[in-house]
């Protein structure tokens, strides 16, 4: 890619970038939000079209206009937003052979049985034992994602792009991915690796390109640089505090669950948490975290133990019962769960406080832009415009916008279930500071997580949870990601 320019609205999104990408290897892109990356890519999908600029396979020049132009030549993108690259109501083989089926409209006859078939070798080459009859609407956020890299090796790709690929994944299928682009390697395939996990990077990339601000700021061989010059190069500065840790007075016990159970993810979960206080949860993908917080805030039912608010017992039946008792979870679906993602980032933020805003049944709009205008400015919501759809932003803004609802309620705990998924590092830093403030408010905060590294920074104690029950329990500067992935892990005390 030579010279692309692109600018929306009058602004430049992307100014004279050049892109190299070499059959066999794994070229990480790297940026924080708003750097270009994305759009660099979208335009190389065949998503967007370049105002200036080429782009050449072996040499000669091509003209994408299209996403189906683009697989044409051979480049395949897999999102990071896996719902809106699979259909629902299929099934694992259909969407795994979507591409085959675009491509036989209008023909008589489809092989069913052979289409079946050949996606049950393309699930067998990879080891991945799904079953090709479900609905894709039955499975999990992890097997979805590997139902789209199974995709990918049913179509004849020469360039693959890989969009926050092991967001969703556990370690073990994080590992079996990275093996997976071993094979893509091997076989002569250019990937082009996003992702804001840098330890990730460094281990599977041969270069690695960071852009900031619309340009390449950073172009170089994985072994010649470190974390920190991709961290400098990122964020235009030094990123000394990666983890700040505001101090906090932390008071009396606010939260408590005692014995608190549901099906076999929560079984027996006891905890603590006081105001002013950081605790996080730390456990892998399946060890109970987002159900755990969907038990706190009503969304399902508790079948066993307690759960008490300053003293009170509560239950809550509905999440409205739990925000009425003070208790906000931000969700890990952030676009499912934790936004309207067709509504004005005005709107979100004013969902949880509309009868404060109203005066007989009808809202004010002057409070509404006054109200929204403030959240925006204190949490450093980058937005064009209060009124623009929530959806046009990019992930650590929504994901701000979906924290920012509940910062003007009478919330007392705050539930964050992976809140810096799919977020680049200068929002996660906003990310961290603004937890850092509610917990200065004596806000009681229950940081569920499987980034160890951000539980040990920003946590004032650390509760490891395995198999659905509390294994371990840290205060702040015990532990090592080395324990909290020992006892994650199903470690035994009497091994260490």
């Amino acid at each position: 890619m030579n010279g692309i320019d692109k600018s929306f609205a009058g602004v430049a999104a992307l100014k004279g970038v050049d892109f190299e990408l070499q059959g066999g290897e794994v070229h990480a892109l790297l940026g924080a939000n708003g750097a270009g990356k994305s759009t660099l890519m979208k335009i190389l999908s065949g998503a967007y079209a370049g105002d200036n600029g080429t782009v050449e396979i072996d040499g000669q020049p091509l003209t994408i206009s299209s996403p189906a132009d683009a697989k044409k030549n051979g480049i395949h993108c897999v999102y990071q937003e896996v719902d809106t690259s699979l259909v629902q109501h299929l099934s694992v083989a259909e969407n795994i052979m979507l591409d085959r089926l675009a491509a036989s409209e209008g023909r008589a006859w489809i092989s069913w049985s052979k289409l079946k078939q050949e996606a049950a070798q393309v699930l067998d080459k990879l080891g991945l034992g799904i079953n090709i009859n479900s609905s894709v609407s039955e499975l999990t956020l992890a097997e979805k994602q590997l139902v789209l890299i199974a995709r990918l090796f049913a179509q004849d790709a020469k360039f693959v792009i890989l969009d926050e690929p092991t967001a969703p994944l556990s370690i073990e299928e994080a590992d079996r991915l990275f093996g997976l682009m071993e094979g893509l390697k091997a076989a002569g395939i250019g990937i082009v690796f996003i992702s804001h996990r840098l330890p990730e990077v460094f281990r599977v990339s041969d270069r690695i390109t960071v852009m900031r601000d619309g340009d390449v700021v950073m172009s170089e061989l994985a072994g010649a640089i470190t974390s920190a010059d991709v961290i400098r190069a990122m964020l235009g500065k030094s990123f000394e505090e990666e983890y700040p840790k505001l101090p906090a007075v932390i008071g009396e016990p606010i939260l408590k669950t005692r014995g608190l159970a549901a099906g076999r993810r929560v079984r027996g979960v006891d905890l603590t948490v006081h105001g002013g206080e950081i605790v996080a949860v730390v456990g892998l993908v399946g060890a109970g975290k987002t159900e755990l917080s969907r038990l706190l805030f009503g969304v399902d039912a508790a079948e066993g133990g307690s759960i008490e608010l300053a003293g009170k017992a509560v239950v809550p039946r509905s999440p409205a019962d739990a925000v009425e008792a003070g208790i906000v979870l931000v969700p890990e679906e952030r676009r499912k769960e934790g936004i309207l993602v067709r509504e004005s980032v005005l709107h979100n933020l004013s969902l949880p406080i509309l009868r404060s805003l109203s005066k007989l049944g009808f809202i004010s709009g002057a409070k509404e832009k006054r109200h929204g205008s403030e959240v925006i400015g204190r949490l450093g919501i980058k937005a064009s415009h209060p009124d623009i759809a929530t959806a046009f932003l990019s992930g650590g803004n929504q994901q701000k916008v979906a924290i920012g609802k509940w910062t003007s309620t009478d919330a007392r705990v705050f539930v964050f279930d992976e809140p810096t998924k799919g977020v680049d590092i200068g929002a996660k830093r906003d990310i961290f500071r603004i937890i850092g403030e509610l917990a200065q408010q004596g806000k009681g905060i229950l940081y569920l997580t499987c980034e160890f590294a951000e539980a040990l920074g920003l946590a004032d104690r650390i509760l490891v949870l395995c198999d659905g029950k509390i294994v371990r329990s840290f205060q702040r500067g015990e532990a090592t990601q080395e324990d909290l992935l020992y006892f994650a892990s199903a470690g035994k005390e009497e091994m260490l």
